[in-house]
């Protein structure tokens, strides 16, 4: 949730009871509701928050988002809260998710990307592709390295043991395991990551490094030489225990 002391913005409500429970709590109107994409526990509040609230509903135009709602495809804007959100188009986890990105929000970059990249990890390939995936990732790579990375799972530790398989001798992946750890340890988020982070630590943002092409070598050759590095990695990361 977003607000500006009067008026609210969420961002893949897949529950509406906790909404409605801060809006009441802080006094806040819901304005805005931000869809990434179709899953039920990104869009199960959806329906009674509008009916609720009479918030706008954006969602991707290419997913069956509950209606009304607005379509959005990369290149959109989103304005709320007197904030600018660029939409970018990002398949792969599903074949129409978006992600929503602000140059400035209290001074920094924000992203919002669903389960397109988690911190340490990447979203499954339900409806997309490794390639589609790795283009997706590859531009949200892209954007400034402060920003601070809003995705919607707190799944960083089981990531970050598999990104350790994957490239024990990186010394910053070692060091924020360490930090992680310690946060999950007091009951604290490890969220919100950021860019510059992720493109240091995150195995699927560093396909192409030398250790983890090896890793990927080492555990399916065939399909390294075949797909890629990246492909490896995720076809990895679905039997990973």
């Amino acid at each position: 949730m977003l607000r500006d002391g009067r008026n609210a913005l969420v961002v893949d409500p897949g529950d509406a009871q906790p909404v409605l429970e801060a809006l009441q709590r802080e006094g806040l109107q819901l304005q805005t509701i931000l869809v990434t994409h179709h899953h039920a526990d990104h869009t199960g509040g959806v329906d009674t928050l509008r009916n609720a609230t009479g918030a706008a509903v954006y969602g991707p135009e290419r997913e069956n988002i509950p209606g009304p709602f607005h379509k959005l495809h990369g290149g959109d804007t989103v304005q709320s809260l007197g904030l600018n959100f660029s939409v970018m188009d990002v398949p792969g986890h599903t074949a129409g998710h978006i992600a929503f990105y602000c140059a400035d929000v209290d001074a920094a970059p924000l992203l919002f990307c669903g389960d397109t990249l988690f911190s340490g990890g990447c979203g499954r390939l339900f409806e997309g592709t490794p390639a589609q995936m790795l283009a997706s990732l590859n531009s949200l790579a892209a954007l400034p390295d402060n920003t601070r990375v809003c995705c919607t799972h707190e799944y960083t530790l089981s990531n970050l043991k598999f990104a350790l398989e994957v490239e024990p001798s990186n010394a910053a992946l070692v060091q924020y395991n360490t930090h992680c750890l310690a946060l999950r340890g007091e009951g604290l988020p490890t969220l919100p990551s950021s860019i510059a982070l992720e493109r240091a630590i995150n195995p699927f943002l560093r396909s192409r490094n030398a250790e983890v092409v090896a890793s990927a070598n080492r555990h399916d050759a065939v399909m390294t030489q075949q797909s890629g590095a990246f492909a490896t990695l995720r076809q990895w990361k679905n039997v990973y225990r």
